[in-house]
């Protein structure tokens, strides 16, 4: 399964969990985080937070 992380409209890495979290020295729970409604309710309003988005696989 792949991820996009976005830093606001920025595109920060495409990767695996484990190749995104390398990318940004963070740990594979933290890029999971990052996609979680939580932690995206808390930075509704700042363009400044990463963001995870998990990418479907197309046949």
């Amino acid at each position: 399964m792949e991820y996009a992380v976005y830093k606001g409209d920025e595109l920060l890495v495409i990767g695996t969990l484990e190749e995104c979290a390398e990318a940004l020295k963070v740990k594979p729970a933290t890029i999971l985080f990052y996609q979680s409604g939580v932690y995206q309710r808390r930075g509704k309003n700042s363009n400044k937070r990463r963001i995870a988005i998990k990418l479907e696989d197309q046949p």
